[in-house]
């Protein structure tokens, strides 16, 4: 199994038990979650739809053959991706605080080009403080402002935003010839001379816009936007526990009283 088809063969696996931990997070019947081979993130993974009639492995090669397919079937799709990618979020927001003490932002999205074969959502924290993050293009391909990253929620609005205007326009054949013609103007854009200049953008930190001149010099400065957030945050966490420590020994204090006095009126 070559690297560029190694998820397509996770994909067709009738059994997802059968791969290790090291690779399987979860899966359900309808999608399989895998780590990341090369986590950009803390945290990074993978959901794949499982090849299950009538889906084919090629109908599930990318998001362009995706929605070549029969749109309502394109959209189910999707949306359970978008399920399974919520309970994986959850995971993830449960880890982050069990190791590091606070939550922080969950990124969901394709690349409009992928590497590999078969479609895969990627889930990752946008720290993007990895080991695994060397070069220009593997920054710049998840920057959520340069457009190489598609976020799962604007892929599906592509289908709500038709639906709307389907509702008030034509007959229904009409309305039927200018949805395929709507999602057939988002497969013609997906195509690398669409895309591949994004990934030679100038480095520029997502959250504060400032350009770096290197990925070394990149990496350094997102370490230190995310060492400063987890500071602000954990801070906040305890002074809402603190808060409601607070509240809680308040409530304590009045019922003790309340029981106090209710103890004295009942004396003879």
């Amino acid at each position: 199994m070559s690297a560029l088809t190694v998820l397509r063969g996770y994909a067709q696996k009738s059994d997802p038990n059968t791969l290790p931990l090291s690779i399987r997070l979860t899966h359900t019947t309808d999608t399989l979650t895998v780590f990341d081979a090369y986590p950009k993130s803390i945290f990074h993974f993978l959901v794949l739809p499982r090849i299950v009639p009538p889906l084919t492995a090629s109908n599930l090669s990318n998001l362009r053959s995706l929605l070549k397919c029969d749109k309502n079937l394109a959209r189910k799709v999707l949306e359970k991706l978008n399920r399974d990618a919520q309970g994986v979020r959850a995971m993830i927001e449960d880890e982050m605080v069990k190791r590091y003490g606070f939550k922080w932002g969950i990124w969901t999205g394709f690349h409009a080009i992928p590497s590999m074969e078969h479609l895969h959502l990627h889930v990752l924290s946008n720290d993007l403080c990895s080991p695994a993050m060397k070069k220009k293009k593997h920054y710049n391909s998840f920057h959520p402002s340069h457009g190489f990253f598609l976020p799962l929620e604007d892929v599906l609005n592509w289908f709500d935003a038709h639906e709307s205007y389907f509702s008030t326009q034509g007959t229904g054949q009409e309305r039927r010839f200018e949805e395929n013609f709507l999602i057939t103007l988002q497969i013609s854009r997906l195509w690398p001379s669409q895309y591949d200049p994004m990934l030679k953008e100038p480095l520029v930190c997502w959250r504060c816009y400032k350009e770096l001149k290197n990925i070394p010099t990149l990496k350094a400065h997102l370490q230190t936007e995310w060492d400063d957030e987890a500071k602000r945050e954990k801070a906040r966490v305890e002074r809402k526990r603190k808060r409601d420590d607070e509240v809680n020994a308040e409530n304590a204090s009045g019922d003790t009283n309340r029981v106090a006095k209710k103890r004295d009126t009942a004396s003879p």
